[in-house]
């Protein structure tokens, strides 16, 4: 009977990475003891290392399948999750594309007019402005009615550039610029990205030459076949 309390780890299951590790550890210690920089120099130890090369492959593939079977309840556990969500979520987002549809062409037509109103209010804001400035310089100094209506004048100008401040304000709420484009040209548009991108280019050429260069020659490339340890 064990009196004492229960050791560390006592009701802790095996982990099975560690097992499956376990399987292989001398091997790994091996082969970490070849690892030393230096490359084999005859064939016995070339088949030396391929033989600890195969062990740890192995050793590998077993991780991959633990890690897959661990991870599987959890990964479908995630998917049924968010499949779950989406259905609910895909409708809220059309109820509210279709919202935007709804009032998009008003809220277009709205903006417009608005701009066209504080255009029209800086318009006459500046007209107010210059006859203000004008009667200031034609008012003489003892002619008070000449000076009321300077006054008066320069208060109309305060209040007509307050009157386009607000209207440059009232905006519509819900539209945002949104920048378009059309590739009208595209040898120009290459050649422009040539000239002041090389560096995307030279990526797109490299990454399809990568994918491409099995399917077909290509001028500029040359491909090859030679031996290589796996």
């Amino acid at each position: 009977m064990h009196d004492g309390p229960a050791p560390t780890g006592h009701n802790n299951p095996p982990s099975p990475i560690d097992e499956i590790t376990a399987a292989y550890e001398a091997e790994r210690e091996e082969a970490e003891n070849w690892l030393d920089g230096e490359p084999v120099e005859n064939e016995a130890q070339m088949n030396e290392v391929d033989k600890l090369r195969k062990a740890m492959r192995q050793w590998r593939l077993d991780l991959e399948r633990g890690q897959k079977s661990a991870a599987a309840p959890l990964h479908d556990a995630w998917k049924a999750e968010l499949a779950r969500w989406k259905p609910t979520i895909d409708d809220a987002q059309r109820i509210e594309k279709a919202l935007v549809a709804t009032v998009d062409s008003f809220k277009r037509k709205l903006a417009e007019e608005k701009r066209a109103a504080e255009r029209a209010a800086w318009e006459a804001a500046e007209k107010a402005r210059r006859e203000a400035e004008e009667k200031a310089k034609a008012a003489a100094a003892s002619d008070l009615e000449a000076q009321r209506e300077a006054d008066a004048a320069k208060q109309a100008a305060i209040d007509a550039e307050k009157a386009a401040q607000a209207a440059k304000r009232d905006q519509v709420k819900g539209l945002r610029t949104v920048t378009q484009y059309e590739i009208e040209d595209h040898q120009a548009a290459l050649r422009d990205i040539v000239q002041h991108d090389r560096e995307a280019v030279t990526a797109f050429i490299e990454d399809y030459v990568r994918r491409n260069h099995k399917a077909r020659d290509m001028a500029g490339v040359r491909v090859w076949q030679e031996k290589a340890a796996y």
